[in-house]
């Protein structure tokens, strides 16, 4: 294919490059495995490390604050909901925000959506994230906890996981390419979400007089959700899961608008 005019379309004009998506998708799942010796047990090595590592040091401090979970494992649950929230939001994120600058080269010489690229970095984000589960849901049943009906809310809540993702990363990566410093700044704001994020602790050792400031981030509202479906055994907070959706509709919108009214302009700046 030649050097043409951007088409138009944003992701609905994607749907013609599908089985592109899907090949990129299964070409990085094989370059995985083939590449190393280990192939996916790289991809859940790190986050069950982490796991471990937080497990040993705090589980003692913080089994006593995680009430109505009678299991000895109980912080090591805690942890692993929260890891299986916050590793593909990061994901989605950290490569959405450099995927252009990354594919400057194949822009210039081929023309397609551009909203193939943040699908194909969504899709491999899905790929991880159900080998994960699995090992997740396999870990919890080791440690004697079995997730009750309530998991099957569990897609629901990821796709709005994904979706929170998209938007902002989408919205970011559109930005680094007029403003190289974005990424860095991502970066760290990812730093420092993972600590204003209950993940390696509740939010009940938080005084009370400071929980507005977790309440206000958008990803708590996506892993407290992760934690009530699969370690509380509750059903979503409706609020909070619809407050993000709606937040993950308007970035991801936003990054559409933004992708659309830049496409020009965005080959000059590569």
């Amino acid at each position: 294919m030649t050097p043409a005019t951007q088409p138009r379309g944003g992701f609905a004009r994607s749907w013609a490059y599908r089985y592109f998506v899907l090949s990129s998708i299964a070409t990085d799942f094989r370059l995985r495995v083939v590449r190393s010796r280990l192939g996916l047990v790289w991809l859940i090595l790190s986050p069950l490390l982490q796991v471990a590592i937080y497990a040993l040091v705090l589980s003692a401090v913080m089994r006593a604050r995680l009430p109505g979970i009678d299991n000895q494992y109980a912080y090591a649950i805690y942890l692993l909901a929260g890891f299986l929230a916050w590793y593909p939001f990061t994901e989605i994120v950290t490569r959405c925000v450099t995927i252009f600058i990354d594919n400057a080269n194949a822009m210039k010489k081929i023309a397609f959506p551009r909203a193939v690229l943040p699908l194909v970095t969504l899709g491999i984000a899905v790929v991880n994230n159900l080998i994960m589960l699995a090992v997740v849901l396999a870990a919890f049943l080791l440690m004697g906890h079995a997730p009750s009906l309530t998991v099957l809310w569990l897609p629901l809540i990821l796709a709005v996981n994904l979706g929170l993702a998209m938007g902002l990363g989408l919205c970011c990566g559109v930005l680094n390419v007029f403003i190289r410093d974005i990424g860095q700044l991502v970066q760290i704001a990812l730093q420092f979400g993972f600590w204003l994020t209950p993940i390696v602790y509740v939010i009940d050792i938080i005084p009370a007089s400071y929980r507005w400031i977790i309440a206000l981030n958008p990803v708590f509202w996506v892993v407290d959700n992760y934690h009530r479906v699969l370690v509380y055994d509750l059903p979503p907070n409706w609020q909070a899961l619809g407050a993000a959706a709606a937040l993950a509709c308007l970035l991801l919108a936003l990054g559409r608008f933004m992708l659309r009214r830049s496409q020009a302009d965005m080959m000059d700046a590569l």
